[in-house]
């Protein structure tokens, strides 16, 4: 069997999505391929993001927001939608997930971790749980 890949999705693919694509990786390594990307990608990953990240291990600050594409849609086992109503290029071909987590645009690290530990506890709830 193939290691699912899974695909995470916000707006701007700077917070919620590069968060979520950090701690998969970081709470399965291994298990899954993942990759992020946004409907209107930003020019960098948000610092307050990469800085609760970091707390947990891995450097994210390097990584280039990017815009999601037709064959991302077509080819990942699980899209997860960090925001409900997302307007995609197409649709996904796998398993479709919507979370819904606010916009951490302009937070500061200590607002972020509380976001960073409800989405801990929904991957575990969504990825972990078997």
């Amino acid at each position: 069997m193939s290691t699912p890949t899974v695909l995470f999705l916000c707006q701007h693919n700077a917070g919620r999505s590069q968060l979520g694509a950090a701690l998969l990786e970081i709470l399965a390594p291994g298990d899954y391929i993942v990759t992020s990307a946004g409907t209107s990608p930003a020019d960098a990953v948000n610092p307050a993001i990469a800085a609760t990240v970091a707390e947990l291990g891995p450097d994210i600050s390097n990584r280039t927001p990017r815009a999601v594409t037709n064959e991302d849609l077509a080819t990942a086992d699980i899209v997860v939608a960090m925001k409900p109503g997302l307007v995609l290029p197409a649709m996904p071909a796998g398993r479709f997930i919507e979370w819904s987590f606010p916009d951490p645009t302009d937070w500061s690290p200590e607002n972020v971790r509380p976001l960073r530990e409800a989405i801990i506890e929904q991957i575990h709830e969504t990825f972990l749980t078997r």
